[in-house]
């Protein structure tokens, strides 16, 4: 009976000692940092998921642009064009009817892109298991450099103090008595949201979200780590001029707009970014990510779809614009912001199963309200 016994305590002890080392070997891990993964030898594509800093050769760019030329050489009419606009939260909302929240991941990636996100002094989040699809690289030089060395820590203590006269004598609002304060635009069903406030509770923060889809924020209120101790989320149309923001103007210390401002009318998008940036503190950030010019997104549309220059219409309703670097600046310089960063993210993504190659392009750019100079 010993003899069983001691057998039996042996073997649950070896199963244990397997399943921990299991456990730690698919425990979490570094993500690969930012550039660590060029292809230096093309015979070891398929050896991962996504490769950094693609350099495009001259071939590669006149390919892209005939096949854009191709599918916008058709433009539909401008009384077709105008429903895609005016119409535009009615396809949303179908869209999230359809799909719920099961049609985008949450963006783990964010922190480690943004960390700005995080108040002076937070912890970083763990870095995800997975190798991040979408962190920024570029073939600028200076892609390669850490965000945090790179550029400025705008949450200061200076900056997080820089609330205005004007903040300080406005009516009560949510999230007034927070020193750090963020609002995440097209907020969509919360894949920004949560990992935000899953890592700002308990730093004095509080977040703002909006979407004009009503559909969505239904989806965001019923999520179970909805929280609105320290989130406000709510209806919003950012091409209404008129339309008012639950806090007054320079009170955010941050701004997100993740493949939001692609979904709108390229002249509605400069009154957008100014309206927003007028609510950023001094030295506060907005910080964007978007779709890039030539992304396989772009090139995959068909004759027909085309509403105006580099501006689709998808089977859904929904619409896309795919940007460059000079537009990006421009339409941020103009709202009175300061360029931070502004980087080409061109990747080669990889379906090894398959053994299918595909060149993605996002813009990702961080651009500062300016600090007043101190008097002289």
């Amino acid at each position: 009976m010993n003899k069983l016994q001691s057998f039996t305590v042996s073997k649950l002890a070896v199963t244990f000692i397997r399943l921990t080392l299991r456990s730690k070997s698919t425990g979490p891990r570094p993500s690969a940092p930012l550039g660590s993964r060029p292809l230096t030898n093309p015979e070891d594509i398929f050896k991962h998921n996504m490769w950094d800093h693609v350099q495009w050769t001259e071939e590669d760019k006149a390919n892209a642009q005939q096949m854009i030329e191709e599918n916008s050489s058709e433009q539909l009419s401008l009384k077709e064009q105008g429903k895609f606009d005016t119409e535009a939260c009615h396809y949303w909302d179908k869209f999230y009817e359809a799909h719920q929240d099961k049609f985008f991941k949450d963006r783990r990636w964010l922190f480690t892109e943004f960390p700005e996100l995080l108040p002076s002094g937070a912890k970083s989040p763990a870095t995800d298991v997975r190798y991040n699809p979408t962190p920024a690289s570029s073939t600028d030089p200076e892609a390669g450099r850490h965000q945090r060395s790179k550029h400025t820590d705008f949450h200061s203590k200076a900056s997080c103090e820089n609330a205005t006269a004007e903040t300080k004598e406005a009516a009560h609002f949510p999230g007034q008595h927070a020193s750090f304060r963020i609002l995440e635009v097209g907020c969509g069903v919360g894949n920004s949201v949560f990992p935000i406030l899953n890592n700002i509770k308990g730093t004095d923060s509080f977040l703002y979200c909006c979407d004009f889809s009503q559909r969505a924020i239904q989806l965001v209120t019923d999520h179970p780590d909805y929280d609105d101790s320290v989130c406000r989320v709510f209806v919003h149309d950012l091409c209404e001029e008129t339309a008012s923001f639950p806090f007054p103007p320079q009170s955010l210390d941050v701004i997100l707009a993740v493949f939001v401002l692609s979904s709108i009318h390229p002249d509605r998008m400069r009154g957008v970014v100014s309206r927003l940036s007028s609510y950023l503190k001094d030295g506060g950030v907005f910080l964007f990510r978007d779709y890039g010019r030539h992304d396989l997104s772009q090139l995959r549309f068909k004759k027909g779809q085309c509403l105006s220059e580099n501006f689709y219409t998808r089977g859904d309703g929904t619409c896309a614009y795919f940007f460059t670097k000079e537009e990006v600046h421009d339409l941020f310089s103009k709202a009175g912001l300061e360029e931070v960063q502004n980087l080409e993210d061109k990747r080669l993504q990889v379906n090894r199963k398959k053994k299918v190659v595909m060149r993605r392009v996002w813009m990702q750019s961080k651009y500062r309200k300016s600090l007043p100079h101190p008097p002289s």
